[in-house]
């Protein structure tokens, strides 16, 4: 509490000593919280030459600028995952900042860095690559945009799902600056420690008119928001730290160049692993012996350069992004304080990218069209301890050289005034060359040094192969065909068909090797699961009152999903968990979704969505259900992370206090419920009921404005996975304060597990103080 203490006497010292500094500029000149939310919303969702407004756009997106993201706190991408229909955006738990995303029932449930995703991040226009490390603490964003369906065309694969767009604050024309102090902390018995942060960024002109800067600084200190029950620590400590900087050079009147570099450092614990066979799936409970370690370091820069040209009185854009990784886990996977499982990793991972693209207006047509290029190496370890298992360690893991090649257009054709055609399409080629080291007992080896082998036989256990080398590609088009229609100049109409295409790939995390040959009899020369295919088609409606009070947008889509991609995650009594990964299946999902908002009064702002989904398995080549058998059982089980519904509502009133400043309050609600994570479905996710509250006055002091904010305050408990595993809730006698709730049978949904589980949690009710200065 003494870190608590001390940010709080700074912040107060901070709010006096600046009260004091900002006495002779007070104003009465203040645009309001509503008038903020309710102006214009922009986006890059099109790649057009410039920026749209959100409403104009024929896609469906959830846009925040930077003046929601702050009254929503946003400090990581999960703070989001309770704002919008249909989508998830959390962290899988097990490792911290690893991506396990879903958007409209597309998405994985992995912590392994080969799996690809189905939602894309990309920050300033570069893509991530891999899912370590994009669940970590942000700061100065100028907007998060969110792309619900698949965004094959522009964007390229691994966007079935949709896409996350993330832009950062540029560089400005006028000096600017501002600072940042949180404190956030449980506040229920039994919990564990504050959770700080200080942030600050200064932007101006450098050279009038011809080169702007902006320099941006973060630190967290997170003390755990948990209790171990094992020794009474708390758990999820970290500390971060972010340096960013920007200049913006304008050599011409028309040409741009920025350049951005980051510097992130994370270092904390491992998971808050709960075994839900010892403790109930309803509490924050757990007792574990190893508290764990993640520590990560990126290197992340982008160039991007826009001329304007003449021709179609368009822009030539070029990106190149660079982007290097490097981490470090361990993690008490048993979830006991005993040791019967514990994990950990490095990875690395080094990437490339470029893309180049125009976008110019030729008469009727509006024309975007691009080339992309990506390269990325990755490479893993696993470290396994299992000693009632093997007394040897188990090592292991893979590496990866990806590559890929893309060609895209689309033209916006207008028919009339109001109805414009729209066609888009993409060549993708990918390639991939893949070093694969079963993760078995064996002499201790790193695939990272490359001293893991990958030919002959494994010493340790005779016979059998110590890996594989395999190299594979694919190829596709995607098609993009559809239209929009301007109802009148408020609202319209739009239908579109298009196709996504998820890669094949590899498995890092191969521990059963017996298994994996029966279906990969040959893996040097066939082993790579294919691609995912998914052909989606939707019509969606936006509308905007003329007064610009309100808005309201639905869509309806229909996906079809085939040779679906999956990892099985089942308990293995040799290996302690076997994650295998094979195309299983091919399904259809049914949604709907709307979401909207309606100034009642000039100083209130109600918002409101809701999200309908139904799926279901059309086809299944393999045992999902895991009772031996293909049948109807695996076809009526749930696919994974696909919450049937979810919706919420929420308000923001701005209440003017004359020469005392203004009080702005906000809170939201969201309800999802409950849905299955591991394919058989015997490991699944709580219904959730997140509120969210903040009370912000803006003192009569240009810039300065205090609050007060709660998260989840209805102390829902929820988790990052729900992975089954083989040691049994009867070791409770050896757990104080645990009891034994395994059943010894496994079946869908069951509140209690047939043994035990890994089930990271995630932090529940929360409250906090925040003071901001800008000018």
């Amino acid at each position: 509490m003494a870190l608590k203490h001390s940010l709080l006497a700074t912040a107060s010292a901070v709010f006096f000593l600046t009260s004091a500094a900002y006495a002779q500029e007070t104003t009465t000149e203040r645009e309001s919280a509503i008038d903020k939310v309710l102006g214009t919303v922009t986006v890059t969702a099109t790649k057009k030459a410039n920026v749209e407004n959100v409403q104009d756009v024929p896609v469906a997106v959830t846009a925040f600028n930077s003046d929601t993201l702050d009254a929503l706190n946003v400090r990581d991408l999960g703070s989001l995952s309770y704002t919008t229909p249909n989508v998830n955006l959390t962290d899988v738990g097990t490792s911290r900042g690893v991506a396990n995303f879903s958007i409209r029932g597309l998405g994985i449930n992995s912590s392994i860095p080969s799996i690809d995703p189905t939602v894309g991040v990309f920050v300033d226009g570069v893509y991530l690559g891999t899912n370590s490390g994009v669940v970590l603490d942000l700061f100065d964003l100028d907007s998060v945009e969110i792309l619900r369906g698949p965004q094959g065309i522009l964007f390229g694969r691994n966007t079935t799902g949709g896409a996350v767009l993330i832009n950062t604050g540029n560089p400005t024309d006028e000096f600017r600056w501002k600072a940042r102090a949180t404190v956030e902390t449980p506040i229920d018995d039994n919990r564990g420690g504050p959770n700080s942060t200080i942030q600050a960024t200064v932007s101006g002109p450098l050279i009038e008119g011809k080169l702007n800067g902006k320099l941006g600084v973060y630190y967290n200190s997170d003390a755990g928001y948990f209790e171990n029950l094992y020794n009474g620590d708390n758990q999820g400590e970290a500390q971060t730290s972010i340096i960013r900087g920007a200049l913006e050079w304008m050599p011409t009147d028309n040409i741009t160049v920025l350049g951005k570099v980051e510097r992130f450092d994370t270092r904390g614990d491992g998971p808050v692993a709960q075994n839900r066979g010892l403790f109930d799936r309803d509490s924050f409970d757990f007792s574990i012996n190893n508290p764990g370690l993640q520590d990560s370091e990126a290197t992340f820069a982008t160039l991007r350069t826009d001329i304007d040209v003449d021709f179609g009185n368009g822009r030539i854009t070029n990106i190149i992004g660079y982007r290097e990784v490097d981490g470090l886990t361990s993690g008490d996977i048993d979830s006991t304080p005993l040791t019967l499982f514990h994990s950990g990793s490095e990875t690395s991972q080094e990437q490339f990218s470029e893309e180049l693209r125009y976008a110019g207006t030729f008469g009727k047509a509006e024309v975007t069209v691009g080339g992309f290029y990506f390269t990325q190496e990755v490479r893993y370890t696993e470290i396994r301890s299992l000693p009632t298992l093997s007394a040897a360690t188990f090592y292991g893991g893979g590496g990866q050289d990806h590559n890929v090649y893309g060609l895209f257009g689309q033209v916006d054709y207008a028919v009339t005034d109001r109805l414009t055609a729209i066609f888009g399409l993409r060549y993708g080629y990918e390639e991939k060359d893949a070093d694969i080291t079963y993760v078995r007992p064996r002499p201790e080896c790193s695939v990272v040094d490359a001293t893991c082998p990958t030919t002959g036989t494994n010493p340790y256990v005779p016979g059998e192969p110590n890996g594989f080398t395999n190299k594979d590609d694919w190829s596709n088009w995607s098609p993009k065909i559809g239209f929009k229609y301007e109802l009148d100049d408020t609202s319209q109409v739009y239908a579109h068909y298009t196709n996504g295409v998820r890669s094949g790939g590899y498995n890092f995390r191969i521990t059963d090797p017996s298994l994996f040959l029966s279906i990969f009899p040959n893996p040097n020369q066939d082993a790579a699961t294919d691609e995912e295919n998914v052909d989606s088609y939707e019509i969606g409606f936006k509308h905007q009152t003329v007064d610009g009070r309100g808005q309201f947008n639905a869509a309806v889509f229909f996906n079809d999903i085939s040779d679906m991609q999956r990892e099985l995650n089942l308990p293995s009594p040799s290996s302690g968990v076997s994650q295998v990964i094979l195309n299983t299946a091919d399904a259809e999902i049914l949604g709907f979704e709307a979401e909207g908002r309606y100034a009642v009064l000039d100083n209130l702002l109600l918002t409101a969505n809701v999200g309908v989904i139904d799926a279901d398995y059309t086809d299944v080549w393999y045992d999902i259900s895991s009772d031996g058998m293909i049948n109807g059982r695996d076809l009526d089980l749930d696919l994974p992370r696909v919450p049937e519904t979810t919706y919420g509502f929420g308000f923001i009133y701005d209440h003017d206090l004359g020469d005392k400043g203004t009080v702005v309050a906000r809170a939201n609600y969201q309800h999802r419920d409950k849905n299955a994570f591991t394919d058989n479905n015997w490991g699944w996710m709580n219904a959730a009921d997140m509120v969210d509250a903040n009370l912000t006055w803006n003192t009569p002091y240009e810039g300065l404005s205090v609050a007060v904010f709660g998260k989840n305050l209805l102390d829902e408990v929820t988790a990052g996975n729900d992975t089954q595993l083989p040691f049994s809730g009867a070791v409770s006698p050896l757990v104080p304060g645990s009891t034994n709730l395994s059943t010894g049978v496994n079946t869908p949904y069951a509140y209690y597990p047939g043994a035990g589980t890994l089930s990271p949690l995630l932090p529940g009710r929360r409250i906090g103080f925040e003071i901001t200065m800008k000018h």
